[in-house]
């Protein structure tokens, strides 16, 4: 059976500043930083957070063997236009790391907001991707988030 998630997917635009971005601006460690397939071949470009050595973001720019021609091209479109959410980032000072990462030129789509969840701010990364850096309220009650989501319908 499945133990967990171990590695998961960001589309970035180029590698190498997407490996700047989320060092130097996020903080994250390089786990890998490798050519599969001669030098010619596939970039497995993986980065994580040092507290969590079993999880890792692979950053991948769209393109053979995973996607077709066609296929790289709209998801670099996607991309570029910020549609896509990558994740959520935790913290455990969402309002310090806000400001800190302000500083460093981190975009942010979304200055703190108290949630029912906890306190989240949303920023977007070097390709477009947008996160939220949220700080998870110690104790959820269910009851008041349903109570606070806006019925769609």
């Amino acid at each position: 059976m499945i133990k967990g998630i171990a590695i998961t997917t960001v589309w970035v635009l180029d590698q190498d500043r997407a490996k700047e971005f989320y060092t130097d601006k996020l903080g994250l460690e390089v786990r890998t930083d490798m050519t599969i397939g001669g030098d010619d071949g596939m970039r497995w470009l993986t980065v994580g957070a040092e507290a969590q050595p079993d999880v890792e973001l692979t950053l991948m720019v769209p393109g053979p063997p995973g996607l077709d021609a066609e296929s790289a091209e709209a998801m670099k479109e996607l991309v570029a236009r910020g549609v896509l959410g990558a994740g959520v980032l935790s913290t455990d000072d969402v309002r310090r790391d806000y400001e800190l990462l302000r500083s460093k030129g981190v975009e942010f789509l979304q200055e703190p907001q108290e949630r029912p969840y906890g306190t989240e701010a949303i920023l977007r990364d070097d390709s477009g991707n947008w996160f939220s850096l949220t700080q998870r309220r110690e104790r959820l009650d269910t009851e008041q988030a349903w109570g606070e989501c806006v019925d769609p319908m």
